[in-house]
């Protein structure tokens, strides 16, 4: 679905993450681009119970310490706790992050043409938005979506704010990063998959469609939509009907929709 990101331009996302990406580096040096940076409660106690996990930094204040403890959150590497303003001057100005903050290895990217064929998968066409990335994590989590699949490049790293808005999400979606996405959908239709686009000026309403499982459901950028070359590889490109005047939706609230509606269908 077409969809702009509200409250923030391409511009301001966009500085946004020069300015995570130039922070890592300050604090990791030369492989910064390979540390994942997690904080706020949720983030970072679904990290600490998800043994794949492999931490390299765990810092937490005295009261978020405590919390875990209380909760019966256990890590395998304890805490260094420290004062709110050693979390705080790690990340950006913006960010919440109730006393909890992890430096952690990245989770494995499983190869698109190993993904079992089976259930739902989301297919993201240059979303660059880490906030929407983020709360489509948490979307799939809800409804079980077996993987989503970015692009290498014109997509946002599984960090920070993403993660933070993916509370949790990201322990339980498998992320495929492939590096052309034209070949990444043709691999998924051969492995079984049905292809449906979602687009406001889609040629069918999704919920009328036979849909089936497999089924990977693609989505556009935001304020562009789907890429031509996108939408000639699908085998639907589809529409969300909706009452109302406004007919395209944020892209985040798109995918909820999309992944209720064939939740509904399959």
């Amino acid at each position: 679905m077409t969809s702009r990101t509200p409250g923030a331009t391409h511009e301001q996302i966009g500085r946004r993450e020069r300015g995570e990406r130039a922070r890592r580096e300050t604090l990791r040096g030369d492989d910064a681009s390979e540390t994942v940076i997690m904080y706020g409660w949720h983030t970072v106690t679904a990290a600490l119970r998800n043994p794949a996990r492999q931490i390299r930094k765990f810092l937490a204040t005295e009261n978020a310490a405590r919390k875990l403890t209380d909760e019966g959150v256990v890590a395998k590497v304890a805490p260094e706790v420290v004062r709110p303003s050693a979390i705080a001057e790690r990340l950006l100005p913006d960010a919440v992050h109730q006393g909890l903050y992890l430096e952690t290895d990245p989770l494995p990217s499983p190869d698109i043409e190993k993904l079992p064929a089976r259930g739902v998968v989301l297919v993201l066409d240059q979303i660059t938005d880490p906030h929407n990335v983020g709360a489509i994590f948490r979307s799939a989590a809800a409804f079980g979506a077996t993987a989503i699949v970015t692009t290498q490049r014109h997509s946002p790293d599984a960090t920070g704010a993403l993660a933070k808005a993916a509370s949790g999400a990201l322990e339980h979606v498998p992320l495929v990063s492939v590096q052309n996405l034209a070949r990444g959908l043709a691999a998924l239709k051969q492995s079984g998959f049905l292809v449906v686009g979602l687009d406001s000026d889609g040629e069918a309403d999704l919920a009328a469609l036979p849909l089936r499982a497999p089924l990977a459901l693609v989505l556009g950028a935001e304020g562009k939509g789907l890429r031509q070359l996108t939408k000639e590889i699908c085998d639907h490109v589809a529409r969300i009907d909706l009452p109302g005047e406004i007919k395209s939706l944020n892209v985040s609230n798109a995918a909820a929709l999309g992944l209720y509606v064939a939740s509904r269908s399959l």
